[in-house]
Formats: structure tokens, sequence, C-alpha cells
């Protein structure tokens, strides 16, 4: 039996408005870093609000630990929420930020003491922990928060946007914290984000949510190179991935996927896959890194037209290249070709693609 267990979840503010979570079933293994991600507004923190108790559930159950939690308290299910805000009071010393949710289970002061000063060093504060939170950075902040959600030793963290309010440098750091926090405590952790930077890095699996449903679940490198849907496929991924609305057609040795200023040949692996499709449209995906570009314009057995390089963005360790297909903006990722001269003609070339259905939007798979 899964650890955490959500059957049929549902969620609606009003009798008869939307569902903001829309029967929802997912089951999650103890000591697992799960991330819920998707836009703003397609349910997930609305999810892990259910989880807490902090939002009354429409219909559906929640099992922790093989019970259901949907008549307890939001302090008697067993889980901390740290917050995007963190919420911790400004009157309070760092000590007794951490030590607040101890005092109201009665423990007595030398195991408060103790396992408040286990939880910070935990998080790398033992040293703050009489001062006040106008004394501390964001980053020593949200270390609180965290530090106070590991001293009840909950069953579950619900962490809802935690890094958001950090600037990018720290926020990066805070990610290798928490996933060494993660593992020491041998926790089950629930993530909420939109950043898909931070999904990547931070998951076990990736709950792909958007409208109240869940797209896709998987590791990290299976939302990203077998995408289930287009929106998962255009939502992970940066810059995102380039669509084209093609027409399949017969060849002499198999399938072409044709657009104004292309053709593509189907690889011999999708073939039976879109064999239905022929003479019909689909949509191909391909993404920023699979184009390669050749400024000598050897056209070989992967390319699909020429380009003309129209702004080229620098990146460092690599440049995302800008040119049109199908009068449609294409983005390019090449760490060969940093700074190709405006306007230079080069041939264009595909290293992998994927297909999806017009009209469920689903992947076309073999």
């Amino acid at each position: 039996m899964s650890y955490l267990e959500l059957r049929n979840l549902q969620k609606r503010y009003t009798k008869d408005g939307p569902l903001i979570v829309d029967h929802m079933n997912l089951s999650i293994e103890k000591g697992e870093f799960i991330v819920l991600l998707g836009p703003s507004g397609c349910g997930k923190t609305t999810t892990i609000r259910m989880i807490s108790g902090l939002e009354e559930v429409t219909g559906g159950d929640i099992l922790i630990d093989g019970e259901s939690v949907l008549t307890r308290k939001p302090k008697d299910r067993g889980v901390s929420m740290i917050f995007q805000s963190y919420a911790i009071w400004p009157h309070m010393t760092v000590f007794d930020n951490i030590a607040y949710p101890l005092k109201l289970q009665k423990l007595k002061p030398a195991e408060i003491k103790s396992r408040v000063e286990a939880a910070a060093g935990a998080t790398g504060i033992k040293g703050f922990l009489d001062r006040y939170p106008r004394q501390l950075s964001g980053g020593q902040r949200q270390r609180v928060a965290v530090s106070r959600a590991i001293v009840v030793k909950p069953k579950i963290f619900l962490m809802d946007e935690p890094l958001s309010n950090l600037d990018a440098k720290l926020r990066v750091t805070m990610r290798t914290e928490l996933k060494r926090i993660h593992r020491q405590e041998n926790s089950t952790t629930i993530f909420v984000t939109h950043d898909q930077a931070e999904a990547m890095s931070l998951a076990d699996r990736i709950i792909v949510m958007y409208r109240g449903k869940i797209e896709q679940i998987g590791t990290p490198a299976e939302v990203y190179r077998n995408s289930a849907t287009r929106f998962v496929a255009s939502f992970i991924g940066t810059p995102p991935t380039n669509f084209f609305t093609v027409k399949i057609e017969r060849t002499g040795d198999g399938l072409a996927a044709l657009c104004s200023d292309f053709r593509y040949r189907v690889p011999p692996s999708l073939i039976g896959a879109l064999d239905p499709y022929e003479g019909k449209e689909a949509v191909l995906g391909i993404r920023p890194e699979f184009f390669g570009i050749v400024p000598g314009m050897e056209r070989g057995e992967s390319w699909i037209c020429d380009g003309t390089i129209d702004f080229v963005e620098p990146q460092g360790s690599y440049a995302i290249l800008i040119t049109h297909i199908g009068g449609a903006e294409i983005k390019i990722v090449s760490s060969e070709f940093l700074e190709l001269p405006l306007n230079t003609r080069v041939a264009l070339t595909v290293k992998e693609a994927m297909f999806f259905d017009p009209a469920s939007e689903k992947r076309i798979k073999p």
C-alpha cells in the first residue's frame, strides 16, 4: 500500500463552480520527493492544502499510511507545511519560532531544546537561534521555516513554492540544501512549483498538472524525453518546443511530414503509429536542441530546410538562435555556433522529433 493516496480527489470553491482539482488519483511511496509542476491556476497548491487540511475536500479521499485523514484536523494529520512567505513570527526569536509547534504539543523544555537544536543543525542555522527574523537574510529565514517543519518529525512535508522569494543564486543553493535535508531526514516530500528547473533538479517524480488534472507522471528524464501530451512538451524545456502543423503523406519508402517550408522524413520506428494519419494532419514537435545547424549549406540525410539567422541570444555556454520556418518563429539551441552573424543562411537538420494528435493533443507513440 502506498504511503499517501489521493483517491478521486476533487475541489470546487462554489457549489456549481468549476473543478479546481478534477478527480485526481495519485499514489506516493514513503521517502519520495514528489514535485507538483504546472502553471498558475492548475490546482497544485489547492491539492497540497487539501492534504494538509487547510482546504475542505469537495469529493474523494486522502489516505496517509493507509488511513483516511478527511475527518482529522490539520494538526493531527502528521504533515508539516512550508509556505511561500515562510510564515515565521517577527516578534519571536529563531529558537521560539522553531519551538512553537513543540510547545503546542506540551513537550518538556529539555526535549524541546534538544529537538530545536537538532533541527537547526540540520539546516545550518544553529548559530542564529537567539536572533530575530529581521536580523536574517531571506535564505536564513527560509531555513527557519524548514527547521520548524522538521522539528515535529512529520510523516509528510508539504512545500508551497518555498524558494520563489529568493534571488536566483540563492534559489539554486537552497535546492541542493532541500534535497540534502530530504535525504538526511528520510522524509516524504511534496513540493509545489511552476519553475521547471526546480522540478527537474529536485524531483524523484514530477506530476505535471494542467487545468486541475494530471497530464503526466514520471521521472524528470521521462517527462522531458517522453512527453505524453503537447502541453507537457511545451511546458517542460527552455526555450519551449517548436510546433508545426504537418500533413502526413506516403512516400516510396515510408512516410513524410510536410509543412509549407519543409519535408521531414518520418523515422522507421514511427511509421506504424503514423499510418492512420496518412493524408491527415498531425502536430510535429521539435525541441530547440534537436535542431542542427550547417553554415556551409551542406544538405545531408537529416536536412529539412534552409533558414536565415535573424537573432542570436548568447547564454554563456550556449546560444539561442532565432529563425523562421513556415511563417513561425523558431528557436534553436546551439553550443557550437555562439556568434553567428545575423542574416547568415544555414541548412537546418533535425536529430529527433515528436508527433501529437491534433485533436486529443496526446503523443503519437510506436
